[in-house]
């Protein structure tokens, strides 16, 4: 049986080096990231070789920060936890490599976290631990603690042990998964998830194309309330199943996870179609030009407007009404879908995780629907939503107990898969 229960857990999967302390899968000791934001803002998104290089640059500093925020050292550890994919393979690598030599050089066992399982476990973190909601990080940010809890307290009680429908959607990622616990293990089904772009890929994008600084979801967001989200009518087709695929994964981005035709089509996600519509509907309107004449494409801090004269200073009413306009029907899409599964699966719980959980329109809406509906909703914290190691340290905690531990082999997934 473990010692301390002492986790330390390592994440570059892709554009942010993170490591945390968890004890026991349910108090966060520290955690600490350093943002690449401002090396690839200038480029619009992430360029995997800066990433790699960047990884390289703070992976040392930010597993010693993380050690000394917590007042520990490596022998205080009962394990190190890494994620092994999915992500970037350059990012990836950076990450496996110095954990399987930290566990190595001291005689410690590595866990192979996936990068999904890790967003599921940001919420059920969040349940377990006492709530201490952080604002969300300016952008860009350097190494920065992102939560310091140390000190003994009783756990939350919670229902984190029960099944749960969870929603992660994030920039590479809109999964819906089926969570359940037995035997102290975490089991998961994939339910639904993306044929084309991410949800998070989306808002990056129509940001982009609207001359908004990187990343483009914060800006959508706060852009969005001083828009009418009724003066686009945008809307979603229903996906059909390609016949001629019989069954075999499409050749899309989440090629590895289970064949198209193995999923309720009411459950499957395509964000490419309504990216193009906005791109239409700017040229259509002579949109573009304006936007990028009033927004600089790089900012060296991400600040929100506070006013509508604010807003109308970066951006005219027409593209404000297209932002709000375009969120609202993202959201709205992944509201119809999540709550259509949970009700397919009689699901009385349901978990929102990932970066664009950080989102204020989806939390609004999604809290809502669910006390509507009856459902029991969680969503982690602002911090915990984006990428970070606190949820690869608690993700791991079950697997320590099983001594479910990574071979010397282990190395990098981009696409590996969550569920079955």
């Amino acid at each position: 049986m473990p010692g301390s229960g002492l986790i330390l857990g390592i994440e570059t999967s892709c554009d942010e080096t993170a490591a945390a302390i968890v004890e026991r899968g349910e108090r966060t000791v520290s955690s600490v990231v350093a943002s690449q934001i401002a090396t690839h803002a200038r480029y619009g998104g992430v360029v995997p070789e800066l990433a790699s290089r960047e990884h390289l640059r703070a992976i040392v500093p930010v597993v010693r920060g993380a050690l000394a925020e917590a007042h520990l050292t490596l022998a205080d550890l009962d394990a190190i936890a890494v994620t092994c994919g999915p992500g970037l393979a350059g990012a990836l690598l950076v990450g496996i490599t110095y954990a399987k030599a930290l566990a190595f050089a001291n005689n410690l066992p590595l866990i192979a976290v996936n990068h999904l399982e890790g967003h599921i476990h940001a919420v059920l973190l969040n349940e377990r631990e006492p709530q201490t909601e952080m604002s969300a990080p300016s952008f860009p940010q350097s190494v920065q603690a992102d939560s310091k809890r140390v000190g003994k307290h009783e756990p939350r009680t919670s229902a984190s042990a029960e099944p749960a429908l969870a929603l992660v959607v994030s920039g590479g990622h809109t999964h819906l998964y089926l969570a359940r616990l037995a035997h102290g293990a975490w089991t998961y089904t994939l339910i639904g998830r993306t044929v084309d772009d991410a949800a998070g890929e989306a808002f990056d994008k129509v940001a982009k194309l609207l001359g908004l600084g990187y990343p483009g979801g914060p800006w959508i967001d706060a852009l969005a309330k001083f828009g009418n989200p009724h003066a686009v009518p945008f809307s979603f087709a229903q996906i059909k199943t390609k016949v001629h695929l019989g069954g075999k994964p499409p050749r899309t981005k989440a090629a590895k996870t289970a064949p198209i035709a193995r999923i309720d089509p009411h459950f499957l996600f395509s964000f490419s179609g309504i990216k193009t519509a906005v791109l239409r509907y700017v040229e259509l309107h002579g949109l573009r030009a304006e936007s990028r004449a009033r927004v600089p494409c790089v900012l060296a801090n991400f600040l929100p407007p506070q006013s509508r004269d604010e807003a109308l200073a970066l951006c005219p009413q027409p593209t404000l009404d297209l932002i709000a306009s375009f969120q609202y029907a993202v959201v709205g899409d992944l509201m119809k879908k999540t709550f259509a599964a949970s009700e397919s699966l009689g699901a009385a719980r349901i978990l929102v995780t990932g970066g664009v959980a950080a989102n204020r329109e989806l939390r609004q809406r999604f809290t809502a629907e669910a006390a509507r509906r009856g459902l029991r909703i969680a969503f982690p914290t602002l911090a915990l939503s984006t990428d970070n190691a606190a949820m690869i340290a608690a993700a791991a905690w079950p697997r320590l107990l099983a001594r479910d531990f990574a071979p010397p082999s282990l190395s990098a997934d981009p696409s590996l898969a969550l569920g079955r």
